[in-house]
């Protein structure tokens, strides 16, 4: 009975005690299940009341150290907890920093999901402190105290951005005005916390069990900055970030690094694209390259078939008009008839061709290939002008005048002028019916700078042969319009056995002389009538002395030349009209008031001549500083009441732009793009305003073309005051001169005005056809034209040295190649 009444009742016990603990248990994890909800995060709750008045807090991320590793910046744009700090917010309303759980497992951020929810439901009215990673009587005194937007702005607290990062300094003034947390209070801090991590978690220590599992989520992905657990201040959305950059703390204790298998994990999130090229660019370059290819294939081009072949001058090998012409008295069939519709195709190169010989070697002799013709060595060669001598054709320096050479011929002419001065007192020259140039080649060792000129006739390429040799020719006839240059530029005309009837219609010829020297220049004439006694030639002198006489023409000297065997005649052109006034007769008659000695383009010939000027600010009334001083000062006769190209007062136009020039060619054309400059020394400058770019280049061995387009402002009587010379021109038409004549091409902003103006086409084949080959263009232009211009130069198989824009101008630098197409276009009007 004993045993049965114990049992019961000891059966009653167990049962009791089961159920006891079966309702601890149960209660137990209701509780944890409660905690988990609402104590993941680790930040207050705050209201929007309460953020009215505490507008920062400050709360710590063990969420950040996934935020580096992925790159994301703030942690804005990917994690919908965390809050963008440069957003705009209402004044009243505070940012909050939450946990970004980065990358962490889904039942890592399970908690924080929900709770980040509740606090945005929720929204309390007061703030609450959960002291969840930090126990209330471990550290009491360590909780950051939340301060006002206007306490912080009297203690001078503001954030700072560091890459993706906003990081705290820790710095924060209490309210009382106690002293900062100082390092060490933050080392202990995160000696507790590890601490903490490190405890065991004994069965209902639910809240260290939390603390150790985000402690080790933490340090598998690793922290931001080196695992430092890192504390935040919110700042005035409106706070200056330079006055309020925070200071970084010190924080070399504590830190925690990754183990070893997350740190593998990290090394092989950061990759590199190695050897290998992404889809994204093969496909980008190859869209550019099918692009370009088909804006290539938009240029056809073709060889120009026509009668002059290799020679090809479109202006003046126009023969559809040339059998037009009712009469060639006047060399009419020398002169320029331009097609209506301008070649573009391009000329063939003549077989053989090779790069010119470089300067000075190239003054005594160039290639055979180069410009294949033998007639004039036939001709001329017992002059010494021309000789064939194996794959080289030779110049001795010789001339019809000059047969023992032109440099004694040069010193010669100035032992019996003293006042010429060559490089001094003389320095831009003319040279009527120049031959193969050899006297401005010449006059380069004096130097002086020549313009030679002769017609494209049955001297077989003569201006060709100068151009080969580096020395400046144009192909022109003295026929019946006056020569393209200003009035009163030259200082001195040449004329050497030139073959032309200076006597004849009144002197109409060399009235047109008359027009282009300067006054008190000089006419220096070595031909058959100065020294030889025929009857042809006494007539011709009779007849000189009579128009010189009459034209005020001064006769300096008359001398003889007993080594070369020729007389030279030298005269002078008056300073004055007094000898105008003087005159018997009004013949040769003085021009009309009218008529202006500076219009030069297709104007017909007139016997006539324009008086001098007088006034002392009037250009020709005085004559220009001496060689070298000239081309850099401004002329007398620029007024600063005139307004220049740009805009400035002419004097200051003219100083900027050389300024201007000699910076572009010392830091970029000398050095930046790469040019080989003793491979260059036929230059033109197809715009070139005051010539800045031909006097900035004035200690290299090259000369310059400087060419001024009809439609521009006139600004050639300077070039020539610089000592400088140039032409005028119109680039819908062709040049007058041969292929292949200049080693450097510079056009600044003509393409585009010639866009809006001509054939565009055309004048690139007119590059072409004037370029020799491994010859360079520099463009300076609009970008959309270098961009057509790019296009096109790689359809001619041209290579683009450099290109450069800003601001929608640009540079293009190119070089010309060996390339011809393979198909021709026969050029009908230019069919003999």
């Amino acid at each position: 009975m004993a045993l049965g009444k114990y049992s019961r009742v000891d059966g009653r016990k167990s049962s009791s005690y089961c159920s006891t603990v079966t309702i601890v248990v149960f209660v137990a994890l209701c509780l944890v299940g409660v905690w988990m909800m609402t104590s993941s995060s680790v930040v207050p709750i705050n209201s929007d009341d309460a953020s009215q008045e505490n507008k920062s807090e400050v709360k710590t991320q063990p969420g950040e150290s996934n935020s580096e590793n992925n790159n994301d910046a703030g942690n804005s744009g990917n994690n919908s907890n965390a809050v963008d700090e440069n957003s705009p917010s209402d004044e009243g309303k505070s940012k909050q920093f939450e946990d970004n759980p980065g990358d962490l497992p889904e039942d890592a951020t399970k908690g924080n999901t929900s709770s980040n929810q509740e606090d945005k439901n929720n929204k309390p009215k007061e703030t609450k402190t959960e002291e969840t990673e930090k126990t209330t009587d471990e550290r009491p005194e360590e909780k950051p105290e939340v301060k006002s937007e206007d306490e912080k702005k009297d203690s001078g607290e503001e954030k700072k951005e560091d890459g993706d990062e906003k990081k705290e300094d820790g710095e924060e003034k209490k309210q009382d005005g106690s002293k900062n947390e100082s390092e060490d209070e933050v080392e202990k801090k995160e000696d507790v916390e590890a601490q903490t991590e490190d405890k065991d978690s004994e069965a209902g220590d639910t809240e260290n069990k939390s603390d150790d599992n985000e402690k080790k989520s933490e340090e598998a992905l690793g922290d931001t900055k080196d695992g430092q657990i890192e504390e935040k201040v919110e700042e005035k959305k409106d706070q200056d970030p330079q006055q309020g950059s925070a200071k970084k703390k010190d924080q070399s204790s504590g830190e925690v690094y990754p183990s070893g298998a997350a740190s593998e994990l990290l090394n092989e999130t950061k990759t590199q694209n190695g050897a290998f090229s992404t889809q994204a660019d093969e496909s980008k370059n190859e869209k550019e390259a099918q692009k370009s290819l088909g804006t290539q294939n938009r240029y056809s081009w073709k060889l120009c078939n026509t009668t002059a072949g290799t020679d090809y001058i479109p202006c003046l090998d126009n023969w559809e008009v040339i059998k037009s012409l009712r009469t060639t008295k006047h060399y009419e069939h020398r002169e320029r008839h331009c097609p209506d519709n301008p070649p573009t195709c391009l000329v063939p190169l003549p077989e053989g061709y090779q790069r010119s010989v470089e300067w000075p070697i190239s003054r005594e002799k160039i290639w055979y290939h180069n410009v294949p013709h033998t007639k004039l060595a036939e001709v001329k060669g017992h002059q010494n002008w021309v000789k064939v001598s194996g794959e080289y054709l030779t110049f001795p320096g010789g001339g019809t005048q000059f047969k023992h050479g032109a440099l004694h011929y040069i010193d010669f002419i100035q032992q019996s002028v003293p006042d010429i001065a060559w490089g001094k007192h003389s320095r831009v020259v003319l040279d009527v019916g120049c031959g193969v140039a050899s006297f401005g080649g010449f006059l380069f060792e004096r130097d002086t700078l020549t313009m030679s000129l002769a017609p494209k006739d049955e001297h077989e390429a003569q201006v060709q042969f100068a151009l080969e040799r580096g020395v400046p020719a144009i192909s022109a006839v003295m026929g019946t319009k006056r020569l393209p240059y200003p009035a009163r530029v030259f200082d001195v005309v040449h004329c050497a056995r030139c073959r032309v009837p200076w006597h004849i219609e009144g002197g109409k010829l060399l009235l047109e002389l008359n027009r282009v020297l300067r006054p008190g220049g000089f006419f220096v004439w070595s031909a058959t009538p100065v020294y030889q006694k025929l009857d042809e030639d006494v007539e011709i002198w009779k007849a000189m002395k009579k128009l010189t006489k009459s034209m005020c023409w001064e006769v300096v000297s008359i001398t003889k030349d007993t080594i070369n065997g020729v007389g030279i005649a030298t005269y002078r052109k008056p300073t004055s009209n007094e000898c105008y006034k003087q005159r018997l007769q009004n013949d040769p008659p003085l021009c009309e008031d009218s008529d202006d000695p500076n219009a030069a383009w297709n104007v017909p010939l007139q016997a006539c001549m324009h008086t001098v000027p007088t006034d002392s600010s009037e250009r020709g009334s005085q004559w220009p500083e001496q060689w070298p001083t000239r081309l850099e000062k401004s002329p007398y006769w620029l007024l600063s009441s005139q307004v220049g190209v740009y805009g400035k007062p002419a004097p200051e136009d003219f100083s900027a732009d050389y300024e201007h020039w000699k910076n572009v060619v010392n830091k970029s054309y000398l050095n930046g793009l790469g040019i080989k400059w003793s491979t260059v020394r036929n230059i033109m400058d197809m715009r070139a305003v005051y010539g800045g770019l031909a006097a900035a280049l004035k200690e290299l061995n090259v000369w310059v073309m400087n060419v001024i387009s009809i439609d521009a402002p006139d600004t050639l009587p300077i070039i020539y005051e610089r000592g400088l010379f140039g032409i005028y021109h119109d680039w819908c038409e062709s040049f007058s001169t041969y292929p292949r004549s200049y080693d450097l091409l510079h056009a600044d902003h003509l393409f585009s005005k010639i866009k809006k103006k001509c054939n565009f086409m055309a004048l690139v084949a007119e590059v072409d056809r004037i370029l020799r080959p491994e010859g360079k263009l520099i463009v300076r232009d609009k970008v959309e034209i270098l961009n057509e211009l790019e296009s096109i130069f790689k359809s001619m198989k041209w290579e683009i040295r450099s290109s450069y824009s800003k601001d929608k101008e640009g540079l293009l630098f190119v070089q010309k190649t060996m390339w011809r197409p393979t198909e021709s276009e026969t050029i009908l009007y230019a069919i003999a």
